[in-house]
């Protein structure tokens, strides 16, 4: 199958590295806070501590005011887990809506969480399912589990059950962040599928494998160029 054979071309931005829940009560590991080149950061230094005249938690304060998404991604975090700074949920969707609408992808993710749980803003599932699709197709694989789950429940989004075997297999197969869960689901649901469905979700895999890729290259060459200019 032309998935498997590029398979390892859907890098991604790993997020988190755990499989999310399918129901909105269960947990979710969260992902670590953010760097720039999108590697883990330092932890954060609580507020007010003795680590010189600016704390981590003002110094990224003052970059997400700048419009810089990671640190936008890290404030949010720090908000909602009161991390060098008051617990505040509706804090925290702020700022990780903020890094979202940027197109940060683990900040998409977090978001469609936060209205999954109702955390920070009324439950809402279509608003979750929005958030959850935009991560997913940046080929974050957790979020691509969500999305095929959603599908196949008709949380957030019509029930399909070919675009939600098509986005298990995705997440099955990521490169980076693959789904145990979701290959086990994705198979016991290739046994559900009518032929005609299965070809349908063949095909449906292979455009959203394209389209992930295009969106990785494109927002490959949006880093570079972002690290450029930072350069001069």
């Amino acid at each position: 199958m032309r998935l498997t054979l590029i398979a390892f071309l859907l890098a991604g931005v790993a997020g988190c590295g755990t499989e999310p829940a399918d129901e909105p009560g269960r947990s979710v590991e969260e992902p670590k806070l953010e760097n720039g080149n999108g590697g883990e950061a330092e932890p954060v230094a609580k507020n007010g501590g003795d680590d010189g005249p600016e704390s981590e938690f003002e110094a990224t304060l003052k970059a997400a005011e700048q419009g810089d998404a990671k640190a936008q991604f890290n404030l949010g975090y720090m908000y909602r887990f009161g991390d060098g700074v008051p617990e505040d949920k509706a804090e925290a969707v702020k700022w990780h809506r903020k890094a979202a609408e940027q197109g940060d992808d683990i900040a998409q993710f977090m978001l469609g969480v936060m209205y999954e749980l109702g955390e920070g803003v009324p439950s809402d599932a279509a608003e979750a399912a929005k958030w959850h699709l935009k991560a997913a197709a940046q080929g974050h694989a957790p979020a691509q589990h969500k999305v095929g789950v959603m599908y196949y429940d008709g949380s957030g989004v019509p029930k399909d059950y070919v675009e939600a075997y098509a986005w298990l297999s995705v997440a099955a197969t990521n490169a980076i962040n693959g789904s145990k869960d979701a290959k086990e689901r994705s198979q016991q649901m290739k046994a559900e599928l009518t032929p005609d469905q299965l070809i349908a979700a063949e095909k449906r895999i292979e455009e959203l494998t394209d389209q992930i890729i295009a969106a990785q290259k494109r927002a490959a060459e949006l880093n570079e160029q972002i690290n450029a200019d930072k350069a001069k």
